[in-house]
């Protein structure tokens, strides 16, 4: 038996960008038992993980305290692998035969010297020659919640109205027009809407609803867990949603994924895979450009209009079903 620590991020969307190397380690260790240090947040996305021995939850805690713990429950193993992408201190008190620890620098540039995705710049910490895609691994209970909640018959569109910031929300109102452009003469004709989104995101939710057909929407903000929320985007035609965690389970589920993207910079975190695609607030942005949006707090979200998202959801939708 192969004993692998793998620490891995506190974000959602950060913990599905690396769930890639979650996998490589599964497929090239068959006989694998790997420990995931992880956040709260990011805890249920390794249920149903293959190779999972257990999720050690690093809750937050002052001084570091979450660190400290994550030792303690660790530091009586002997480990073969332990693989650190946050590049923690914690990692190298550890009896290891191998060790990886991800160093905290800037973001990995690609030949031309532009940022690397970060999808690319995980891989790059095993040395991996193509970058290790996202994946989710869903398991019963959350598929059957789905087909509980979901609808049964015809086009689904998804939308997550919500974000980590309010910078990087695109004004709620507008998923509400987007919604009716693409469901009433749009190529999701007919769709029914569900919404998702987290605790907290309630508010969002009923906006961006604000004016669709009650029959017409399911609204499951705040109802389901996490692993839950990813079935159930399983089931959708399509994704619009801001730069969030649930833009990235989406694209990992495979479907149709479109992201809106402003103050953040799409090329190291756009959704990842070929049935995915971004629209930026603003248009093309030059290197000085972006150097500012990166600490800007200001949203430039309302610069994207409808007709913008409705083209590029178009688009995807019609590209989708050749790739």
């Amino acid at each position: 038996m192969t004993k692998i620590l793998f620490i891995t991020s506190t974000r959602i969307g950060d913990a599905v960008l690396s769930s890639g190397l979650y996998q490589y380690l599964v497929d090239h260790y068959p006989d694998c038992a790997i420990t995931v240090g992880c956040g709260p947040l990011a805890a249920p996305l390794f249920r149903g993980a293959p190779g999972l021995e257990r999720v050690i939850v690093m809750a937050k805690r002052k001084g570091g305290g979450h660190w400290i713990n994550l030792w303690r429950e660790t530091v009586g193993s002997a480990w073969d692998l332990v693989i650190d992408l946050r590049g923690s201190g914690t990692s190298w008190f550890l009896r290891a035969k191998s060790r990886v620890v991800k160093r905290k620098a800037a973001s990995a540039l690609l030949e031309d010297g532009t940022p690397a995705h970060k999808v690319i710049e995980a891989s790059r910490v095993l040395k991996l020659t193509s970058p290790a895609a996202p994946l989710l691994w869903l398991d019963e209970r959350a598929k059957e919640t789905a087909d509980l909640v979901m609808p049964k018959d015809g086009p689904v569109l998804a939308i997550s109205p919500a974000a980590s910031a309010p910078f990087k929300e695109w004004p709620q109102h507008r998923f509400s027009q987007l919604a009716q452009s693409l469901t009433h003469d749009g190529a999701l004709k007919n769709a029914k809407v569900v919404v998702l989104g987290g605790p907290g995101d309630e508010a969002a939710a009923e906006l961006a609803v604000r004016g669709l057909e009650p029959s017409q929407v399911v609204n499951l903000t705040g109802k389901l867990g996490i692993l839950e929320t990813a079935a159930c985007l399983a089931h959708a035609h399509l994704f619009v949603g801001n730069d969030s965690g649930l833009m990235h389970l989406a694209a990992a589920a495979g479907i149709p994924t479109l992201g809106l993207f402003g103050p953040t910079d799409e090329r190291l975190y756009g959704p990842w895979g070929a049935k995915t695609a971004i629209v930026r607030a603003g248009g093309s942005a030059d290197e000085e450009d972006r150097k500012t949006l990166r600490f800007s707090e200001a949203s430039l979200m309302g610069d994207l209009s409808v007709a913008q998202v409705h083209q590029a959801a178009q688009t995807l939708i019609e590209k989708a079903p050749s790739i």
